[in-house]
């Protein structure tokens, strides 16, 4: 059975954040995900949640200065303190929203990075995911690595799913997992079902998009009802973030989702 996460970043913008848990539960949600909760106090979020009666299921580690560009610190050079205060305070607000699960994004490669650079921004990110593994085993969460597109994040450090597979080889941290978004792959590489089947050993999470435009799972080239039942059929078991910007209203436009539940 495939259950449904909001992304409270992307959806229900018609309200304000607060707001949102309590208008995704209304619409059938039972999980929410968002890019980032560092704007409130986990307190007022876990209240949230608990009125709503919906699950936490994902965010984002602190990923430097959003607003000047910065996408993540994981992989940055020089940035590895930074990074640690981020692990540590990503993993505080799991504890009190009892979410599973955090996301380390990566960060971005100099535009001009030739091979040395990339391999300083390499063997940072390896060793920054090995510490932050660490620490949330030592929390009991999972930590999450994500490919992301260079067309919507142009000089993104990971983006593509074997360069993923490879790191987590390379850290070998049983509770670090792949994040798999398909709006992501399906740009970047296509062939979904056959990236899923090779993969579901090592998801942690799945997202979905409509492709190219990133609005609804039913507009766009990708046929998401067979892709979503061959990952049932799979036996994946955890959550699929609905990770989209709605071409409209959010609720007029979750018709697609009637199957599993949803209620537009």
């Amino acid at each position: 059975m495939i259950r449904l996460a909001a992304n409270l970043s992307m959806l229900f913008q018609e309200h304000a954040f607060l707001d949102r848990f309590a208008a995704a539960a209304d619409a059938g949600f039972t999980g929410v995900e968002y890019l980032f909760p560092y704007a409130h106090a986990p307190e007022r979020i876990a209240e949230a949640l608990r009125e709503s009666g919906v699950e936490q299921v994902l965010f984002n580690l602190p990923p430097g200065d959003w607003a000047a560009g910065e996408r993540g610190l994981a992989s940055l050079p020089g940035r590895e303190a930074e990074f640690r205060d981020a692990v540590i305070e990503g993993l505080r607000y799991a504890a009190q929203l009892d979410c599973p699960r955090v996301h380390a994004m990566a960060g971005l490669l100099p535009e001009d990075a030739d091979a040395e650079v990339r391999e300083a921004h390499h063997a940072t990110y390896l060793a920054n995911l090995r510490f932050a593994a660490g620490e949330a085993a030592k929390a009991g969460r999972e930590l999450l690595i994500e490919p992301i597109n260079t067309r919507d994040m142009p000089g993104y450090y990971l983006s593509r799913q074997d360069q993923a597979v490879a790191v987590l080889e390379a850290v070998g941290a049983d509770n670090l997992r792949l994040q798999f978004d398909l709006y992501h792959c399906q740009i970047m590489e296509g062939d979904l079902i056959r990236h899923l089947e090779r993969l579901l050993p090592r998801i942690g999470h799945v997202q979905i998009a409509g492709v190219p435009e990133r609005h609804e799972p039913d507009i766009g080239e990708v046929h998401y009802p067979a892709v979503l039942e061959r990952l049932a059929a799979l036996g994946y078991q955890g959550w699929v973030g609905c990770e989209y910007r709605p071409a409209a209203d959010t609720r007029d436009g979750l018709g697609w989702g009637r199957d599993y539940g949803l209620q537009p």
